[in-house]
């Protein structure tokens, strides 16, 4: 999915006065998950510009691989070698569970998602990504054809939007919008079909080499295509908006074209509500609305992702190596050094290998690569990253839902997208002002917007009991969604904000369409 006091003031507008039994006080909570205070090591002490002073190694192992980060990348890593037979390694993780961004926990007994939530299902240009839930027993050959386990397949109704004050199946805008506005989403979805003719696209990226037309949308972020091709309809923006921060964590003015397109182009393209489009396929967060208004093809998990990297994690035992951050990569003579330091027993331990696969975020491995090559340097300062938050909220009873869509696991609220306002969305809601832009990107703004980033700035959120097929619906969890890569210092705003803070900004926002929220949720 990311802390204390400078915020806390800037919220209260949001809330308004409030009775007595609409207080969030009851409600108990706190921070969990990122243990940052260990990643926190690596850097500079305050005004040194040196890195702490490490213990020297008390141990020494020797191993043939040693895999540096325990998320999917290192968890891949280790699959990779045990299938080629190679099982003498070791893999160091700073958190005290693997997975990464694809984590999982509890809320008062209902497992949910930390991070990564679902995961499309594979096309046939992601044949590894095809093994890996063939070898967990979820993709089989069945009378020759290859079908997916449908428990694991996100149940009907996958997703709907809190729109002009009621809930519409989908996520695209269609409730009573005008001709206007229909007229750009066929606009939009024949410039996506235009894409898909002009070059090849798939996921993984890697599979594809870059056309012309692909390398002219790089270099332009997707508000500037927008500009480009007449697309200004303020419910268009919003989706692709959202769309972007859904998946890369940053909206339309920071996200490139390129990358704007991609989502739509390498899965199931856009198809416009009119049905003219119809031949562009889905269109949505993943590959949206069908006839029916739901996304296809999407697994999930009450504990989202988390599913997945448990897997990959039990198989190592020993060779998992939790809760060391490891502060030098080095190559020697013979092989490579790999120190690491345990901060609960204060020791440095060292591990002697041929070899070490580096599966560390880029800006970490650059520091502690000794010696670390220019690509790796250039690499570091120049790729962003986008901070996040994830609130899972605990509620003991079926909230009460606004008229319209029937509750689903996917559910966003909308809100207006104001370019004269760079820094956040409007507060006007749904029936706000006709509004343009949300988050637009650093350059275009000096200092966080404490009141646009934490009102009206999520992704609403989806529910872990959806997939339980419970007769009668009861307590669950709420996961709750945060894209911060366009605040700048958006890092900084995750470690000063406190928790009431946020909790009190989630509410008010969530509560526009489940008025109860507050009284009905007991944990955050």
């Amino acid at each position: 999915m990311k802390r204390r006091h400078f915020i806390a003031s800037a919220a209260l507008p949001l809330l308004g006065c409030k009775n007595a039994d609409d207080s969030a006080n009851h409600i108990t909570g706190g921070f969990t998950g990122i243990q940052h205070d260990r990643g926190h090591l690596l850097r500079p002490s305050t005004g040194s510009g040196q890195a702490a002073r490490w213990p020297a190694p008390t141990v020494t192992h020797t191993t043939r691989v040693v895999i540096a980060g325990g998320g999917v990348a290192g968890l891949a890593a280790a699959r990779a070698l045990r299938l080629k037979g190679m099982d003498d390694f070791a893999l160091l993780e700073l958190e005290d569970e693997a997975g990464g961004n694809s984590r999982g926990g509890l809320v008062n007994g209902i497992a949910c998602p930390l991070g990564a939530h679902y995961l499309p299902v594979p096309g046939d240009d992601a044949n590894e990504v095809q093994d890996l839930l063939e070898e967990f027993g979820i993709r089989k050959r069945v009378a020759g054809r290859w079908v997916i386990d449908e428990r694991h397949l996100c149940h009907s109704p996958q997703e709907r939007l809190f729109f002009n004050g009621a809930w519409q199946t989908g996520l695209l805008p269609v409730q009573d919008v005008g001709r206007d506005t229909l007229a750009q989403y066929q606009k939009f979805a024949a410039l996506v079909a235009q894409a898909q003719n002009a070059a090849k696209w798939t996921i993984p990226v890697s599979k594809m080499r870059l056309a012309r037309y692909q390398s002219s949308l790089v270099a332009i972020t997707l508000i500037a295509y927008l500009d480009q091709n007449g697309l200004t309809d303020p419910r268009l923006r919003w989706y692709l908006d959202y769309c972007c921060r859904d998946d890369y964590g940053a909206g339309i003015a920071t996200v490139s074209a390129w990358a704007g397109m991609h989502y739509f182009a390498s899965r199931h393209g856009f198809a416009a509500p009119s049905g003219h489009a119809s031949d562009t396929g889905d269109a949505g967060d993943t590959a949206e609305s069908n006839a029916t208004g739901e996304r296809e093809g999407v697994l999930t998990w009450p504990e989202g992702n988390a599913w997945l990297t448990r897997r990959l994690a039990a198989p190592l035992k020993e060779r998992l190596q939790s809760g060391w951050v490891v502060v030098r990569i080095a190559a020697v003579k013979h092989g490579v050094e790999v120190d690491a330091f345990n901060p609960a027993t204060q020791t440095m331990q060292r591990w002697l290998a041929g070899r070490c696969i580096v599966a560390l975020p880029i800006f970490v491995a650059a520091r502690v690569v000794e010696n670390a090559p220019d690509f790796l340097r250039q690499a570091a300062a120049n790729t962003r990253y986008a901070p996040w938050l994830v609130a899972n909220i605990h509620v003991k009873a079926p909230l009460q839902d606004r008229a319209g869509a029937a509750p689903s696991w996917d559910n966003v609220i909308y809100g207006g997208f104001d370019e004269s306002r760079p820094g956040g969305p409007t507060q006007s809601g749904p029936g706000g002002p006709s509004g343009q832009g949300r988050q637009s990107g650093e350059s275009r703004q000096s200092e966080p917007d404490a009141l646009g980033t934490l009102s009206g700035a999520g992704l609403g959120y989806i529910d872990a009991m959806h997939q339980s097929l419970l007769p009668v619906p009861g307590a669950t969890v709420l996961t709750h969604y945060r894209a911060l890569g366009d605040v700048p210092q958006g890092r900084k705003l995750l470690m000063d904000t406190p928790w009431a803070t946020w909790r009190d900004a989630i509410l008010a926002e969530l509560s526009q369409a489940h008025p109860d929220l507050r009284a009905k949720a007991t944990r955050i």
